[in-house]
């Protein structure tokens, strides 16, 4: 469903995952709708692979319906915008707990649920949602932005059902760490030792990839997905071996 003639709309748009992603999907013909914060760097990635960009902060209320109406139609939607916290859950303000929760879990499922009427229509669409290992594992001191991951993984899991006979794609995206300018902007640098940062190119590639073969699931890197299973099936041994080796 990736080519000339569909309309993708990607969050997160201006740098990172969603900016490697437009510059894959505008090499296959498609029509761009960026969606993001920073008008300055929208504009360029806007620029760079013919798409329109749509100054937006996802964390306000409404916000979905008019990117959705903005963007007159989408075939492929890609909800890849978040924001980060680190520190104890007993030391974070009430406010980021809000801002956090809003942008990281409520816009996606505001735009899934805004996207979702047309495709059913016309009877075919893509969603993706881009998650994060720390949805899968939960990690200490990122515990709000680790249950938001963890909710964007049980919501893919759960329109998939809804739609799966009816056209619709649902694919979650599941990256580890990746270097891109995410940890600037939460003001703390990475320090873990494990996993190590993978480019946003790559992580962009396995998300085309996915959605041309219709996965359900993809980890970047591809190991992730062996310490994700195993907190399902021995969760008290997980959580040793993390508190072991980070």
């Amino acid at each position: 469903m990736i080519g000339p003639g569909t309309k993708a709309v990607i969050t997160g748009g201006s740098s990172g995952i969603g900016a490697a992603t437009a510059e894959l999907l505008a090499d296959k013909g498609c029509g761009l709708v960026l969606v993001g914060r920073d008008a300055a760097a929208l504009a360029e990635v806007a620029d760079r692979t013919g798409g329109r960009a749509c100054v937006a902060d996802l964390a306000e209320a409404g916000v979905a319906d008019r990117v959705l109406e903005q963007s007159g139609g989408v075939d492929l939607l890609v909800c890849n915008a978040g924001i980060g916290w680190a520190g104890g859950l007993a030391d974070m303000p009430p406010d980021d707990i809000d801002r956090l929760v809003r942008v990281n879990l409520l816009a996606p499922a505001q735009l899934v649920r805004a996207a979702l009427p047309g495709m059913l229509r016309r009877g075919g669409g893509h969603i993706v949602l881009v998650s994060s290992i720390a949805g899968s594992m939960g990690v200490a001191e990122e515990a709000v932005y680790s249950a938001t991951k963890a909710g964007l993984n049980v919501l893919a899991a759960s329109v998939r059902q809804e739609v799966a006979a009816r056209g619709v794609g649902v694919t979650v995206v599941v990256p580890g760490v990746v270097d891109t300018s995410f940890f600037d902007r939460r003001g703390v640098p990475y320090r873990r030792r494990s996993p190590r940062p993978v480019p946003a190119s790559a992580v962009a590639r396995a998300l085309v990839r996915a959605v041309e073969r219709g996965r359900a699931e993809v980890f970047v890197p591809a190991w992730l997905r062996l310490p994700a299973r195993l907190r399902g099936l021995a969760p008290t041994l997980t959580d040793a071996l993390q508190r072991r080796f980070g």
